[in-house]
Formats: C-alpha cells, structure tokens, sequence
C-alpha cells in the first residue's frame, strides 16, 4: 500500500461515499460490515447496478491494504452473485476507474458490478437519477441474496 502515487485523482471537496456511509447524505447502502459497504447507485447503468466500495477512505485501489483489497474483492464477487441469483442476467459487467484520466470522478475506490441490461451490455450514455425509493426496491431485492463474509 501507498499513500503517494503519479495518478491525478479527482479533487472533491467533500466525500461522497463517506457522506453515504455516515449518514450525512441520503443513499441506498444494502450492506456493510467492517471493511466494506454495497450501494445503490441511483445511477443505474445495469440490471441492476452496484457499487462496492471500502468503508475507509482510500482514494484509489493503490492506497487499499492487502486486507482491504481482498474484502473488497470478496463483496465484488458477493454482489455479482446477488445479482446472478437476483436478476438472472446473461452477463454481469465489474468495472473500476483509477485517476481522472481514467474517468474517475469520486476520489474513494469503487466497484461498479452490473448486470447486463437486456439489448446486452451496459448503458455508458447518461443515465437519469432514480429516486431513493427505486433504488431502495433494488436493494430490497438484493438483500436476501447478498451474503458478505
């Protein structure tokens, strides 16, 4: 782990998932343990659309512990099974940006995982805002089915 690198990462002035997960900022969490936190992202670009991400703040997947990274790969892997199990997509899409050159946009470490929409894929035009009470239903959903270690 380190906590300096070459990448340029985004320049927020509050954090969002921090504000997520502390309660300061309305947003659907599913689950979380110690190390880890399964969200709902109200932008969903899936069937449906989660977000993975550390409960610490870590910028990037540089600045993840060992420990860290390996509980964030065993949500990854939980939530992409809760939505095979939930959704019975065709295809389930895992991505993760690091740096604005990469397109990351919030400076926290996450794990977009995404079931496939039905034309296939995922959608990477812009997508609406859904309400907290849809994303709320999606989590409902996912729930009994999302089994974190």
């Amino acid at each position: 782990m380190t906590d300096t690198t070459a990448l340029d990462v985004p320049k927020n002035d509050k954090c969002a998932f921090c504000d997520y997960l502390s309660g300061r900022r309305p947003f659907t969490v599913v689950a979380r343990t110690n190390a880890i936190a399964v969200l709902v992202t109200r932008e969903q670009r899936g069937m449906p659309h989660l977000l993975v991400v550390p409960v610490e703040h870590r910028e990037t997947i540089l600045n993840l512990s060992d420990g860290e990274i390996a509980a964030v790969a065993a949500g990854v892997r939980a939530a992409a099974q809760a939505i095979n199990d939930a959704y019975e997509r065709p295809g389930i899409a895992v991505w993760q940006n690091n740096g604005t050159a990469a397109h990351q946009t919030i400076a926290h470490v996450h794990f977009h995982v995404a079931g496939t929409l039905p034309e296939g894929g995922t959608d990477w035009g812009v997508v609406a805002e859904q309400p907290l009470e849809e994303t709320d239903a999606i989590a409902q959903t996912i729930f009994p089915h999302l089994h974190l270690e």
